[in-house]
């Protein structure tokens, strides 16, 4: 019987290649593929896959926010983020939303199969360059649920703040993300917060330091 798996990324050549290579594994069947979150959830949902695979960056709803949704509604399936960048907050986040891996972009594709087959035994898997940071810091208390400044942000956070950073106002970034303005505010608040700074400049210097943005 074959692992039935569903993906979902919005680059769709790396989407279409990805669901090309697992089709040509022997105990892998890809039943769907989506272009963004809610269209994965609809998939989840409605298919209840083995395994959910969530790019994190995702519009509409990213990978953790699916994963989330996907503990929250007691469905089968176990969810894997798929990810370009090595933000170790982020990887506790997923883990705490109830994602079961978390896989580099960057690394073999034969790491997303392993992946795939430790979520179906239920067993979390890594990409090996997270494990020991991410391990170290949950040793050092470091999770994405402590109420303590310095806290990671969170993937909205992250997206809100690269959104203020490239220049989009209030309006556009909950146009873009498709939320209220009113929790776009909340969202910024808890931004500044966490890191300690009072301005959109600030969080401008911030986004380009952290790699977020690419002006400057």
């Amino acid at each position: 019987m074959k692992m039935r798996v569903v993906l979902g990324d919005d680059h769709a050549m790396m989407r279409e290649g990805l669901v090309a290579l697992l089709q040509q594994e022997p105990d892998i069947e890809v039943v769907g593929q989506a272009s963004h979150g809610l269209e994965l959830m609809r998939m989840a949902r409605s298919l209840l896959p083995d395994v959910v695979i969530a790019d994190v960056a995702m519009p509409m709803m990213g990978g953790i926010e699916v994963a989330r949704r996907v503990r929250i509604e007691l469905l089968s399936s176990r969810v894997l983020c798929l990810s370009a960048t090595a933000l170790h907050g982020q990887v506790l986040e997923a883990l705490e939303a109830g994602a079961l891996g978390y896989v580099l972009k960057n690394n073999g594709y034969g790491e997303l199969t392993r992946a795939i087959r430790h979520a179906y035994r239920h067993q979390v898997f890594l990409s090996s360059e997270l494990v020991a940071p991410v391990m170290n810091a949950c040793r050092a208390g470091q999770s994405s649920g402590s109420d303590t400044a310095g806290q990671p942000l969170t993937w909205r956070e992250r997206e809100v703040t690269r959104l203020f950073a490239e220049g989009c106002s209030t309006r556009e970034v909950a146009s873009r993300l498709h939320i209220s303005a009113k929790t776009v505010a909340t969202h910024r608040s808890h931004v500044f917060r966490k890191l300690n700074i009072h301005s959109v400049a600030d969080l401008t210097r911030y986004a380009v330091k952290e790699g977020m943005t690419s002006l400057g």
